[in-house]
């Protein structure tokens, strides 16, 4: 199903043409797409559409989302998600989720949203993990809320920075310590869940991707949902599409919010502007000692990389060097030379305010 379609897989995540489908028509209209033919592509996808092939629909539910080719028709995008869905369309699936989940339908829209989030879409892990802290429609779980708001947060969702903020108040320090280790454990299971995934659905075999059996559901009061303007203020918050209908209404005192972050348009990816590097009098001195914050792990060592180039000029890391260590595909990256568990922890604790979470680990 991967092979044929386009798609964005998250908050930070290009659009991605891959070129060799089962059916030619699906990949004319891929082609036809690259070269910004949208109405051809539309009429290639439509006739594949009819007999059933996924990535035609989940196309054609991505062109009626973005009104190209077609009068954008939101509702014909969810029903063509929707359809892709049953078929076992991974990305399909996702957005179908995180639609349902927009425009109120939370009930239906959960068993999608959790899946979703199993294979690190970081949007679904963002809403999961606000449910998770609120009880609603799902146990309420702090320690698994903030591990899963985390990863959200370090995959570039700009809501979930607020969210852990407001979570903080809340959860004692030993249960954010002890999501610090769940979210590097979800990250590995996330990263194996969606590769094992595509590479079945690449294969032709069903994939499980979250369809739930029909079971009456009693709906409680709709989680607030904080207002556009809150996430985009170019335009309203979305999930897998530029639009939102949210209800807006006052928050419970205890609750964290969660508003629907968004994805970004398809047609074009902006490059984030540098940062200017921090002005320096003086070389930290370089730090030894037995104890290390472990920042994350990752499955492409790229986003490693990228998560120590934005902290290695916090305070609480300067002088410490970086540590790289290889745990199977896993790539830990962890900061070195803490003179004790509790500089480490004091190191953590300061970073986790500033909205990223980290544990202290010896050597």
């Amino acid at each position: 199903m991967g092979r044929k379609t386009f798609t964005t897989l998250g908050a930070m995540t290009a659009l991605v043409f891959l070129a060799v489908p089962a059916a030619a028509d699906t990949k004319a209209g891929v082609d036809a797409w690259s070269r910004g033919d949208f109405a051809a592509a539309v009429r290639e996808w439509q006739g594949e559409a009819l007999k059933g092939d996924a990535d035609a629909l989940y196309n054609l539910g991505q062109a009626f989302r973005l009104g190209k080719g077609v009068p954008q028709n939101l509702t014909k995008a969810e029903d063509m998600y929707g359809r892709a869905a049953g078929l076992g369309h991974v990305q399909a699936a996702d957005n179908y989720g995180l639609l349902l989940f927009q425009r109120g339908e939370q009930a239906r829209a959960m068993p999608y949203v959790s899946a979703a989030a199993g294979r690190g879409d970081p949007r679904a892990q963002y809403l999961l993990g606000i449910a998770h802290f609120n009880g609603q429609l799902i146990a309420k779980d702090w320690v698994r809320a903030y591990a899963l708001v985390s990863l959200a947060q370090q995959q570039g969702v700009g809501p979930a920075t607020t969210a852990l903020k407001q979570m903080d108040g809340f959860i004692p320090l030993d249960q954010r310590q002890q999501a610090a280790q769940l979210a590097i454990e979800l990250r590995s299971q996330a990263d194996t869940t969606r590769a094992r995934q595509l590479a079945a659905a690449d294969l032709g075999a069903t994939v499980s991707v979250g369809v739930p059996s029909p079971v009456a559901v009693t709906l409680p009061r709709p989680v607030p949902v904080a207002s556009a303007a809150d996430v985009d203020n170019d335009g309203p918050a979305t999930a897998g599409a530029d639009y939102a209908r949210p209800a807006v209404s006052a928050p419970r005192p205890s609750a964290v919010v969660a508003t629907v972050p968004p994805a970004p348009r398809p047609s074009a990816v902006v490059a984030p502007a540098p940062r200017p590097a921090p002005a320096v009098t003086a070389a930290a001195p370089k730090q030894t000692g037995p104890w290390r914050v472990q920042l994350g792990a990752f499955g492409v060592a790229a986003n490693a990389d990228a998560l120590w180039n934005r902290l290695k000029g916090r305070p609480e890391l300067a002088g410490h060097p970086r540590i790289n260590v290889k745990a199977g595909a896993v790539t830990k990256l962890q900061a070195g030379g803490f003179a004790s568990q509790g500089a480490a922890r004091a190191a953590c604790d300061k970073l986790a305010a500033a909205g990223t979470s980290c544990v202290a680990a010896s050597n």
